[in-house]
């Protein structure tokens, strides 16, 4: 009799370890994966920001455009209709206007990437509140003749969704559609 009641009590101690452990499991791979999508979510918070911001400069001032390689694939960037005008000078910023600096603001939205794959999705804002520039004098008559002011167009606000990809661990925008546009007046 004692031997059946040191059993029972043993078993319910086995039972009380297994089910703690499986507790302390499940909370350590939960802490893991939360870990893994924040780490994901802020890199890619930085791709998104500082790609976007250098796309802008790009369009608007004329900057090195081989550096967008290091946030945006080939494809991404190929597909880009104002990029592509800019490069090919018929951007109305770089044409007219002498660009001195902008105010660039991107609001991460939404994002979601889960820490065992390679793509996530993002879905950001981009503003530009203030564009610090003067008209070219060289280019003034043709500016106006066009309806242009002195200052610079307003930058429309835009929300895009992005998929993004990881490759080599380095996060790359791979695909960027504008969901929403408003003109700020």
């Amino acid at each position: 009799m004692e031997r059946g009641k040191a059993l029972k009590y043993f078993r319910r101690f086995v039972w009380f370890l297994a089910s703690r452990l499986l507790l302390i499991c499940c909370l350590l791979g939960l802490m893991t994966v939360a870990f893994y999508f924040s780490m994901n979510a802020a890199n890619i918070q930085i791709i998104c920001k500082d790609g976007l911001s250098k796309r802008a400069q790009v369009i608007m001032m004329g900057s090195d455009s081989d550096e967008l390689t290091r946030y945006f694939s080939a494809s991404c960037l190929g597909r880009d209709a104002q990029l592509q005008d800019a490069e090919n000078g018929k951007s109305v910023y770089q044409s007219y206007y002498n660009i001195t600096g902008i105010d660039h603001r991107v609001k991460m939205n939404w994002v979601w990437c889960w820490p065992w794959e390679d793509t996530a999705r993002a879905t950001v804002t981009e503003s530009i509140p203030r564009i610090d520039g003067r008209v070219k004098s060289s280019s003034r008559e043709l500016a106006e003749s066009q309806g242009l002011t002195s200052s610079p167009p307003k930058w429309p606000t835009v929300e895009y969704n992005l998929i993004l990809t990881r490759e080599n661990g380095q996060w790359t925008i791979k695909n960027m559609t504008q969901s929403r546009i408003t003109y700020d007046e």
